[in-house]
């Protein structure tokens, strides 16, 4: 007999016939009504024992977080709640659970608690739907650069290079922290180390991905990166996937052509695909967003916000008009920004982005065009010298969801651009070799996917979209 997932029994197709189920208990109440759930779906489906036929001590076993096979016919529900209900003909117990250890009971937990039972946290109804959404976003996103002709490239874990030029990055590393071989300045010898040479793990792919772009047009990455940021905040996280398409022959206006396109075709599919998750997460923020002050509260609904970004057109602006629009705003002007707008030149913080989207234009915003001395060595110069083909994708909520750039293609002005910001080009000589031999136009953007991931779940901390958060002083699990 063929097992059926949960969720393929509620479209009443399989109405009056005998099925195998296998899933977990979620409660068990009156020794008749058990509600199991498998995972396929938000919804438990219940499953009604006649107890008088039904041994006592089975009975006994069947607890919260149970795994069982059940045998039975699907019906049309007489009681409130359900639609089908499933009439068990036999019950096996495949895996017991202790009533008194088993932590996620059926009440109501915080989510810091979760976070300490991370490896059972997906039993729940909220980490359940959180953790579909997430997998329908990740299918999503092959999909879209599937269709629009990318190609996937998988760039190193490890590496010599520092992509942002940040310096926050974790060391991978062989040699004995306890006897490691020094040089002639006292220092960890690297030559001495499993590759030669000082390496850390990848904050982007990014540079990687261009060499690929260069040689097969266009093409993404998508898979973990790494920083070393002690950041203990709701919005960090040192482990993170990131989304990072780069495409030859294309200009800032194509790329923030791409990026609109991208994330309105993402969101969609999950609006498309993950109707009941959404609608049980919508309602699971709205009951939350009622115990804040009314000055805390988020601006939309999730459901809202998702309809915010695929219904609207984006707005474009450069960075210089944004600062005029701020720095001529109630809330600049009365010095209620917690970082006044004063000058042109200042990186602008999440206020001021969310500001210009959800109060100034009420639509999605992409700003370019952004001062040169405030973004990476890879950003094309423009013509004034003092402002480069920057851009970011500004969400309400949030503030930016995607940076990008079109990369500076002359090998002069990017060597010109590294000496000034002090990177050795010896490290990048590489990088450079794509400015030599059959240089080209080109850009390309990145995009936190937990930082999406949460967009479109709306859940407050970014923990809580990851399966395993990798934090400062937390690598549990």
């Amino acid at each position: 007999m063929n097992t059926q997932r949960i969720q393929s029994l509620f479209s009443g197709a399989h109405v009056g016939q005998t099925l195998t189920l296998q899933g977990w208990v979620r409660t068990f109440r009156a020794n008749r009504f058990i509600a199991i759930n498998d995972g396929s779906t938000l919804n438990n489906l219940q499953c009604v024992v006649d107890f008088e036929q039904t041994d006592e001590e089975l009975l006994k076993r069947i607890t919260t977080g149970a795994a069982v096979q059940i045998e039975g016919t699907l019906v049309e529900s007489q009681g409130k709640g359900q639609q089908y209900e499933v009439q068990v003909s036999r019950i096996e117990i495949l895996g017991d659970s202790d009533p008194d250890q088993y932590p996620i009971q059926p009440k109501k937990h915080s989510f810091e608690f979760l976070r300490e039972h991370a490896h059972l946290r997906v039993r729940t109804s909220t980490f359940s739907a959180v953790m579909r959404v997430r997998s329908a976003l990740s299918y999503a996103v092959h999909e879209y650069f599937r269709k629009e002709g990318f190609y996937y490239v998988h760039t190193p874990i490890i590496t010599g290079s520092d992509a942002e030029g940040a310096g926050e990055m974790f060391r991978v590393s062989t040699l004995d922290p306890k006897q490691a071989p020094l040089n002639e300045s006292g220092e960890a010898d690297f030559t001495k180390d499993f590759f030669g040479k000082e390496t850390n793990l990848t904050v982007s792919g990014q540079l990687e991905a261009e060499t690929y772009a260069m040689g097969l047009g266009k093409v993404y990455t998508f898979g973990p990166t790494f920083r070393a940021e002690n950041s203990n905040t709701s919005r960090h996280l040192a482990e993170f996937w990131m989304i990072e398409p780069e495409v030859a022959f294309y200009n800032l206006d194509q790329n923030m052509d791409l990026a609109e396109d991208f994330i309105k075709y993402v969101l969609r599919y999950v609006l498309d695909h993950c109707q009941d998750d959404l609608a049980f997460l919508d309602q699971r923020l709205a009951n939350e967003e009622k115990t804040k002050p009314q000055i805390e509260r988020r601006p939309m609904g999730l459901l809202e916000q998702m309809h915010f970004i695929v219904d609207n057109q984006f707005v474009r602006l450069s960075y210089t008009e944004a600062i005029d629009i701020l720095r001529n705003s109630k809330p600049n002007k009365k010095k209620k920004f917690k970082f006044p707008v004063d000058q042109w030149g200042v990186d602008l913080q999440s206020e001021h982005e969310r500001y210009l989207v959800e109060k100034h234009f009420s639509s999605p915003v992409i700003l370019f065009d952004y001062p040169a001395n405030i973004k990476a060595f890879y950003m094309r110069l423009n013509e004034d010298g003092k402002t480069v083909r920057a851009m970011d994708v500004l969400f309400p909520g949030i503030g930016e969801m995607v940076g990008g750039a079109q990369r500076e293609e002359r090998l002069d002005v990017l060597q010109k651009r590294m000496a000034e910001m002090d990177i050795d080009e010896k490290e990048l000589d590489w990088y450079l070799d794509l400015r030599r031999f059959g240089t080209a136009p080109h850009a390309g953007f990145g995009l936190g996917f937990e930082r999406l991931v949460q967009f479109a779940t709306g859940m407050s901390n970014i923990r809580d979209v990851i399966p395993y958060p990798r934090t400062p002083q937390n690598a549990s699990f």
